[in-house]
């Protein structure tokens, strides 16, 4: 990395501020800064500490802690003792869905979850996880669903399609177990399309067993992991901090940086890693080799990792609707600036392709859809025309 680029975090809280003092030291030798502490709004760093899930790794750092309120310690150990128990419960169901995938057959690859705490930090208890992720051939998804749907999962249909885009376009579906109050999120991509990413049958051939105790799941290898946790961060904007946690925890293990140099290129996503290597080594500290260093020495990956300092600005969550507009707006620019070129290429091509809201806006008989390719154009001029009428 250029010794001359340093991230402009000038912009950030001073809860924030904390947050990143604290987990970028290891548990055992904190130091903690007076003056930064004496300017926290402590509720304020309670709400960002749950927002960015990582008040596991914020616990194991301030127990000991004179500088750090007792209401603090005890919000956050109650929300670690909570978070344990669900990890616990997730961990049971991941070894039950996966034996069901097994029987019949279904080659699976767990993503996340409670084996990549497992991976990462050696505890479940210290990363948190809301559902379980998994991967498994486009050509079974239909298997899959039906094994779900047996088991009592309900699927949240929220994908809309027309002429069977879903397979492209997004990558997973979700599965909701009305009594267990469990998500299961299938994927047949690592990463919404259109894009270039590695194949199933590649990742499954460098899977590898997760270590952790009496399970049977296998998951990516480690240089899979490093692809797959940096395109999922850098599509999130790094909008919690868990994920820079992961890679730099990830960096701690052995990769094999010649494959996974090839892997980023062929991929088309070195600047992507390259953004991840800045934050995770300006913001956390991680340990960086000179092949990580060569990724983020880069101007656009600096760039990039600049952009991202954006979403740690304030709470941002992309994920519950509606996302205010100038974040939205803000989002959409920086995922553009994300692609790579060729990746861009496949997105202008892909706006040629009907979406579900040109259905919505002439609704059509299904043997009919293929209309909508022609006459496209004239749909999204009509919405245009339309949204600028409403008062």
């Amino acid at each position: 990395m250029k010794h001359t680029f340093k991230l402009n975090q000038s912009t950030l809280s001073n809860e924030v501020l904390l947050i990143l003092e604290l987990i970028k030291q290891e548990p055992q030798s904190i130091q903690i800064n007076k003056d930064l502490v004496g300017k926290v709004d402590w509720n304020l760093f309670i709400t960002q500490a749950l927002h960015h899930r990582v008040y596991p790794a914020l616990l194991s750092r301030i127990s000991q802690s004179n500088e750090i309120p007792e209401h603090v310690k005890t919000v956050l150990n109650s929300e670690f003792k909570r978070n344990t128990l669900k990890m616990l419960y997730l961990s049971a169901e991941m070894e039950k869905v996966n034996q069901l995938f097994s029987k019949e057959s279904i080659p699976t690859l767990c993503l996340k979850g409670p084996v990549l705490a497992h991976k990462l930090y050696g505890d479940l208890s210290l990363r948190t996880c809301n559902d379980l992720d998994i991967l498994i051939p486009m050509k079974d998804i239909e298997r899959a669903e039906a094994l779900l749907v047996k088991e009592g999962y309900q699927k949240d249909d929220y994908i809309q399609s027309v002429l069977n885009d879903w397979r492209w376009r997004h990558h997973h579906m979700m599965y909701v177990h009305p009594v267990k109050k469990t998500k299961v999120e299938v994927h047949w991509r690592l990463s919404p399309g259109p894009g270039k990413e590695p194949r199933f049958d590649e990742l499954w051939n460098r899977r590898v067993k997760s270590a952790l105790p009496h399970s049977s799941v296998d998951m990516l290898g480690n240089e899979d992991l490093f692809l797959f946790l940096a395109s999922h961060g850098a599509r999130h904007g790094w909008s919690r901090l868990r994920w820079l946690m992961d890679i730099k925890q990830l960096m701690k293990q052995e990769l094999d940086w010649q494959l996974l140099s090839t892997l980023l290129k062929k991929n088309y996503i070195e600047h992507i890693a390259g953004q991840s290597i800045v934050l995770a080594k300006q913001l956390l500290h991680a340990e960086c080799n000179p092949a990580a260093l060569r990724l983020a020495s880069t101007q656009r990956s600096q760039k990039l990792a600049q952009e991202a300092v954006y979403y740690l600005e304030s709470m941002i969550n992309l994920h519950t609707e509606p996302v205010p507009e100038d974040v939205s707006n803000y989002h959409k620019k920086h995922l553009f600036s994300l692609m790579s070129p060729h990746q861009k290429s496949l997105y202008l091509l892909s706006t040629l392709h009907p979406y579900a809201e040109d259905a919505k806006t002439l609704p059509l008989p299904q043997q009919l859809h293929f209309l909508y390719f022609p006459l496209r154009p004239l749909l999204i001029m009509w919405r245009k025309r339309s949204k600028h009428a409403m008062p």
